[in-house]
């Protein structure tokens, strides 16, 4: 399996978050009112399966390894930029957190930036899914032997595997200091 495949796959189920969140907020813009029950879901399903389980392995693993390579100006590029974009999408997710939160406190003016912030979000995730999987992704294969991309799948394997303990330590720590 060539290290994209995992990543390709992660990508296919953010689409399909995309796809559920462009749909609930033409809802929400609909009646006038926030599903936050959703959102909660929404918030979590970007920050720990988008963001921390996906942009982490790229980050963490295959960008850091993609730093020792000799890589083309053009994909070094790409990359910086895939890097400043995860940045910008875990700032529209807090932002949405935030105007959430005002909601829930009877601002219902946020309703307004959270229907902008989830239209960012759908407007994003679609190019920015793009330009790893048609320009970045493909090309980047050639910078790695057979051996360096197998073992690449399995730190992004163990990468996974060590998510759930990583997400409930985090809680319990939260937890303790609370």
């Amino acid at each position: 399996m060539k290290p994209i495949g995992p990543l390709m796959r992660e990508h296919r189920l953010i689409e399909k978050m995309i796809d559920i969140l462009d749909k609930k907020q033409a809802q929400m813009g609909k009646i006038q009112m926030v599903d936050v029950n959703f959102l909660m879901v929404a918030v979590e399903f970007f920050r720990t399966y988008a963001d921390r389980t996906h942009h982490g392995k790229e980050e963490d693993i295959l960008f850091k390894e993609l730093a020792e390579k000799q890589l083309a100006p053009e994909l070094k590029q790409i990359m910086n930029e895939l890097v400043e974009e995860h940045t910008r999408a875990r700032k529209m997710v807090a932002l949405l957190v935030q105007d959430q939160e005002r909601y829930m406190q009877n601002e219902l003016h946020s309703l307004s930036e959270i229907t902008d912030i989830i239209n960012q979000l759908v407007a994003f995730y679609p190019a920015h899914i793009m330009k790893e999987d048609q320009h970045f992704f493909f090309p980047i294969l050639d910078y790695f032997t057979s051996e360096e991309q197998n073992a690449m799948v399995d730190k992004f394997w163990e990468f996974d595997r060590m998510l759930i303990h990583e997400k409930y330590q985090k809680i319990l720590t939260e937890l303790s200091n609370s």
